[in-house]
């Protein structure tokens, strides 16, 4: 049976490209029957990469069945994984999140987490020597995974590994890094097409702080203004997000990419404890500024508060 890659849902540029990658290395080098699969639509930043490197948008899939052989990348959460996922047959995972459990193996599997930005570092440093016999598209994609999880090596999750990978791709692809990822962040930053819903569950995770239960959502974009002017509608849409999905509140924070710094959405009293109780800082608003906060993974998520 042919193997599926895939990553999270809401799937960003990591859990776009890795998939690619790491299917290609399967059926490549290892000679093993894999293909990559996706468990959404990938957003815009992703939808750029594909074009860039001229790669097939993989398979949108709902579900796994029973047995099915899989590999997991970036990610090792089963919210984030399909409802059969503790069904199939997971063959491996690869992933640079903290391990989360709950996952159920038939048998023992090589797993791969490292404390590194983004997931494509880690193949980088699994596929060696035989990445010399990959294609530009495959390469290309493991430059743009990096420079979308490090933000250009401006989020604090960024490792001297990271960036090392990072300039040896680019140098070897003829990619400049400065404007490659200005390009990104431009298609990262168009997000005119989407409903005020579809940009709450864009790129949104799902925890538990203190018994409430929280989609935590970031939107990172070079262009803040044109998130937060569409504020209000947002924030009316957080009321039927939150319902549809299970949580008490949704809460998005708009990353600026190039001051480096968040605004966190505050509809309620609630928020406004959790950002004042989160980040100690006073709101009088209903938007506060979170200078500094860039990462979900490293300072948000870890310092929520209710």
């Amino acid at each position: 049976m042919t193997i599926q890659v895939f990553g999270h849902k809401s799937p960003d540029t990591d859990s776009t490209g890795s998939p690619i990658i790491w299917a290609w290395y399967l059926n490549q080098i290892k000679g093993e029957a894999a293909k990559p699969v996706l468990l959404g639509e990938p957003n815009t930043e992703a939808a750029f990469m594909l074009r860039h490197w001229e790669l097939d948008k993989p398979e949108i899939i709902s579900d796994v069945s029973e047995g099915a052989p899989v590999v997991i990348v970036d990610t090792n959460n089963p919210a984030e994984l399909p409802a059969g996922i503790n069904k199939a047959d997971i063959r491996g995972i690869i992933d640079h999140h903290k391990l989360v459990g709950g996952l159920e193996t038939k048998g023992p599997i090589e797993i791969r987490i490292e404390p590194l930005a983004c997931t494509a570092t880690i193949m980088w440093k699994m596929i060696g020597k035989d990445l010399a016999q990959a294609p530009r598209g495959i390469k290309g994609a493991m430059l743009t995974c990096i420079l979308s999880d490090t933000l250009e090596f401006r989020s604090p999750t960024t490792t001297q590994e990271d960036k090392a990978v990072a300039h040896a791709l680019a140098e070897e692809l003829g990619v400049s890094i400065p404007d490659y990822a200005a390009r990104m962040f431009a298609a990262k930053s168009d997000v005119s097409a989407f409903s005020d819903a579809e940009l709450l569950r864009m790129d949104s995770k799902e925890y538990t702080v203190d018994g409430k239960e929280f989609r935590v959502s970031v939107l990172e974009t070079t262009a803040p203004k044109t998130v937060l002017d569409r504020k209000d509608s947002l924030m009316a849409a957080m009321v039927d997000v939150a319902r549809e999905d299970g949580a008490d509140q949704v809460l998005l924070f708009v990353v600026d990419i190039l001051n480096e710094q968040a605004t966190l959405l505050v509809p309620n009293d609630l928020v406004k404890t959790v950002a004042e109780k989160s980040f100690g800082v006073t709101v009088t608003g209903d938007t506060v500024i979170l200078p500094g906060i860039m990462s979900r993974k490293k300072q948000i998520i870890p310092n929520l508060k209710v």
